[in-house]
């Protein structure tokens, strides 16, 4: 039977949104402040945790393999991403390396960098407000080598304000003879995760018709028959509870497929183990821009990214199966199950704690990746366990990059964002499901701006994620800024 249309008015939906990560969490503040009824379920203690996360993806430059088409996409959601969620972006530009032994060319870029340039440009064009990659006619600047040996003798400038101040770092420290020219500049900024965490926790807790249930573990599901109502049952100290709701959002991140599994529903994807590094360069007194050194993923020349943070910090990612990507790491749903099935020693590393002697070999392996590139880098110490989680990839093509949601029935929505950057446009499918189905009015659909996140204090935002990433036993530097990506946003 189906559900009678709605006087919103006097009876708002229920809505149940399973999963706390960027997806869930997002979803579950976006459908607060259109004013539905939310309840946030959470199995673990705090809010967005999961896979390592430092990079924004505004234009999808990092992949060379994807499609033009993914590349736009990211390009609109990481603007939608950045208004959204201010003070969670780090204000710094990434530079792109194609190495001498690569079988690419930065030639190669040219076009679709030239595209990325366009739609930024005809973005600002519909709304001023997108203008948050700086000028559009800045999105990207190339640099000869003669400009870069230019740069060599420049001093370090500590807050950057043009592109040239970025670069001195990476002209003073980087192997030139290993490198192809031009370098790249482009406008893709850094995405912090824990800032994020905290303007999602501090802003949710604002929100008198959001419940978030943190320690509350899905345990099964049902859907009446007869009114087409979702029972969910979870636990939380050893007791078992359960409640009904109108609509369910599937967001449980890698663990996706088993919500699906209790409700008998098939799907295709897979599930991908990753890890990152934390290091200290104690030489380092530069402000740094991202820098990433292609290469061919799962081969011992696997793209190489540095990304930087306050105090000499450095998040590391190699895409070698010795450092971030993993033998069997990426594993694949069947027709029995719709829940990849990830080996026991990956669910140990999510769920427990990695052995020392890996994080120590994994670990000093990216350093010396990083320091084929970046020689005085070998220096640097392991401070940290890695940053690390899966990732799920919806559908049959591991390259899949720009992703957000899938619908079984008119109730049940699937959130399947593989980047981060696809959030607001998960919650903008979601949102017109829910008009079509009359829990929300026409006038919701793709809103922005909302008041609550943009009246929090940044001071409070700092102290919430410096307190996330202490529990987390992670190194605070991980929530700071440079003093030139504060000036920058400010």
């Amino acid at each position: 039977m189906a559900k009678e249309q709605r006087d919103l008015s006097t009876n708002k939906a229920k809505i149940a949104v399973v999963g706390g990560g960027i997806a869930g969490s997002t979803i579950a503040l976006y459908l607060s402040e259109i004013g539905l009824d939310i309840t946030l379920f959470e199995k673990g203690p705090s809010l967005v945790n999961g896979p390592p996360v430092c990079h924004l993806h505004a234009g999808g430059n990092l992949y060379r393999e994807i499609s033009d088409q993914q590349c736009v996409t990211l390009l609109k959601e990481s603007i939608d991403l950045i208004r959204f969620y201010p003070d969670a972006i780090d204000h710094r530009p990434t530079v792109i390396a194609v190495p001498t032994d690569d079988s690419g060319s930065p030639k190669e870029l040219y076009s679709r960098l030239n595209m990325l340039q366009a739609e930024y440009t005809a973005l600002i064009d519909v709304d001023e407000k997108n203008r948050v990659l700086g000028e559009s006619s800045d999105y990207f600047r190339l640099y000869e080598r003669e400009e870069i040996e230019a740069l060599k003798n420049e001093k370090v400038v500590d807050e950057p304000t043009q592109m040239d101040h970025w670069m001195i770092p990476v002209a003073k420290n980087i192997d030139l003879e290993k490198v192809q020219f031009p370098l790249i500049m482009v406008q893709e900024y850094g995405l912090n995760l824990f800032r994020l965490a905290s303007s999602a926790t501090l802003t949710l807790n604002e929100k008198e018709n959001c419940q978030v249930l943190l320690e509350h573990k899905v345990t099964d599901l049902t859907k009446s028959e007869e009114d087409e109502s979702w029972l969910v049952k979870y636990r939380h100290k050893g007791t078992i509870e359960q409640d009904s709701f109108d609509f369910l959002i599937n967001a449980a991140g890698f663990r996706t497929g088993d919500l699906d599994n209790m409700l008998g529903f098939e799907r295709e994807r897979f599930v991908e183990f990753k890890a990152a590094y934390v290091s200290q360069w104690e030489g380092c007194d530069s402000t740094w821009p991202e820098v990433i050194f292609y290469g061919e993923r799962g081969t011992p020349k696997g793209m190489a990214q540095f990304t930087p943070y306050p105090g000499g910090y450095f998040q590391l990612h190699g895409m070698t199966k010795e450092i971030t990507l993993f033998e069997d790491g990426l594993v694949k749903s069947s027709q029995q199950d719709a829940q990849p099935q990830l080996k026991t020693k990956f669910i140990e590393k999510i769920e427990n704690e990695w052995d020392p002697s890996d994080i120590k070999r994994r670990s000093e392996s990216a350093i010396e990746h990083l320091a084929q590139y970046i020689p005085a880098f070998d220096s640097a110490k392991v401070v940290s366990k890695p940053l690390y989680g899966a990732q799920q990839i919806p559908g049959l093509d591991a390259d899949l990059r720009a992703a957000n949601v899938s619908f079984v029935d008119e109730y049940y929505a699937r959130c399947e964002i593989v980047k981060a950057s696809s959030v607001l446009s998960m919650a903008d499918t979601i949102t017109r499901q829910l008009i079509t189905l009359g829990y929300v009015d026409e006038s919701v659909h793709k809103r922005r701006g909302f008041s609550t996140m943009e009246e929090l204090d940044r001071g409070v935002i700092s102290r919430q994620a410096e307190s996330l990433c202490r529990a987390r036993d992670y190194p605070v530097a991980l929530t700071q800024r440079s003093a030139a990506a504060h000036h920058m946003s400010a």
